[in-house]
């Protein structure tokens, strides 16, 4: 009699493929090791490139690929070229992959429950990660002893901020965010084309220039020749060596970007556009300038200036007094100490702040940053340094380390209780 053999399978569809793919464990633990390898190139980088460069090139949402620049990296003495992803979209992969293996594929009922709840922690924890991405915003607010502030200053971002001037004060303020800003192209002027700027403005050698409209003033603005760390140079300093665009006898040199990318000096190059079609010079805006460019137009005074993006804070931070503490014979500091007044309306609130002590209020994290000035140990004369970071998500990591770790207590008292009990009927 002949075996009667099983039906043939069917075939594994293809969405099920991908399923089984992007929910495996191969995957995850391709992921992890991953990880742990930008985090590693990303510690050594930094050294050379500075924190935030690195973090942006490594782990930001607009890399998705991108080459290590390190020295060890090489093979005699010719650098060794490896396109990784970005660390961003490797997070984003191990999400999914945490999702459908973690939570959809995997075992359901009261005694995997603690596996679950484990699992929805470390999703949280980098659903954080995504939402500091993509909202976290930091900065740093200066309060001298007796002084008060509700403004903080952001790291990076410049920007140019247009004005009128009524009674000595500015009003109707303008601001366009660096954002427009930072993707034009640096501008390159021969003297060969002094005829040809004369003519047709500043766009040069491919480098288009971006107008932004001001509907409440008498012109617009025209930007151009962006440069993210530059000096204002007078021409009988030092000479131009490169088709740099001169203005006012001055224009602006280019240098490195600083490792601590917000000791960058951002500067652009900028022009009124009148109402009547014409143009006024060219002009120079620059975060190292103490003064901005004032326009007149009939009796109408206005300024244009760039400087570091403001965002006010909704309470007011007094600093009442600031003692720091030195290593002895040195001027390493061993820790700082700010005491506060929070002013939110008529109520004054005494805070202290202090290294790994934050005040957190309205969204808000202070952290004791620095201090200044530089080299000043007297704590009489010094100001405090406050980082100030905006972040919705500023507490989900500690919530998600609470929801991870109550999630493996309950599997490890669930499987205590299975072990007792099969113990106790043997």
């Amino acid at each position: 009699m002949d075996a009667v053999s099983d039906p043939p399978k069917p075939p594994v569809s293809i969405p099920r493929r991908v399923f089984d793919i992007l929910s495996g464990f191969g995957l995850a633990t391709f992921l992890i090791l991953l990880l742990g390898l930008l985090t590693w190139l990303a510690t050594l980088e930094q050294v050379e490139r500075g924190l935030l460069p690195t973090m942006k090139k490594y782990f930001d949402a607009s890399s998705f690929f991108f080459t290590p620049d390190l020295k060890i990296l090489n093979f005699n003495g010719t650098p060794v070229k490896i396109p990784l992803p970005g660390g961003y979209w490797v997070c984003a992969l191990l999400f999914v992959n945490l999702f459908f293996g973690g939570i959809i594929r995997a075992r359901k009922g009261w005694r995997h429950a603690g596996n679950l709840i484990s699992h929805g922690g470390i999703l949280l924890l980098i659903v954080a990660g995504g939402v500091a991405q993509w909202k976290e915003v930091r900065g740093n607010m200066a309060v001298s002893q007796g002084a008060s502030s509700d403004v903080a200053e952001d790291y990076t971002e410049y920007v140019v901020e247009v004005s009128e001037i009524k009674d000595g004060k500015r009003s109707n303020i303008h601001v366009i965010p660096g954002k427009y800003l930072d993707d034009l192209q640096e501008q390159r002027i021969g003297s060969l084309r002094w005829f040809n700027r004369k003519l047709h403005g500043m766009a040069t050698d491919g480098s288009e220039p971006r107008t932004f409209r001001l509907p409440d003033f008498p012109f617009d603005l025209e930007v151009n020749g962006w440069r993210e760390n530059c000096q204002p140079v007078g021409i009988l300093e030092r000479a131009p060596s490169d088709g740099e665009l001169v203005a006012d006898g001055y224009y602006l040199l280019k240098r490195e970007g600083e490792k601590q990318a917000e000791a960058n000096s951002a500067g652009c190059y900028a022009r009124a556009l009148n109402r009547d079609g014409s143009a006024s010079d060219p002009f120079i805006l620059a975060g190292a300038s103490f003064y901005g460019k004032t326009i007149q137009i009939g009796e109408r005074a206005f300024l244009v200036e760039m400087h570091k993006r403001y965002w006010p804070v909704p309470f007011k931070v007094r600093l009442d007094k600031f003692t720091a503490t030195f290593s002895p014979n040195t001027m390493k500091p061993e820790s700082f100490v700010s005491k506060v007044t929070r002013i939110e309306g008529n109520h004054e609130i005494p805070v202290t702040i202090q290294m790994n002590e934050p005040m957190r209020q309205n969204g808000l994290t202070f952290y004791q940053a620095s201090y200044g000035p530089t080299g000043e140990r007297d704590p009489e004369k010094m100001f405090s340094v406050f980082e100030v970071v905006q972040n919705p998500s500023d507490q989900w990591p500690k919530i998600s380390i609470a929801i991870v770790a109550l999630g493996l207590a309950i599997q490890f008292l669930l499987k205590l209780g299975i072990f007792i009990t099969a113990r106790i009927k043997a």
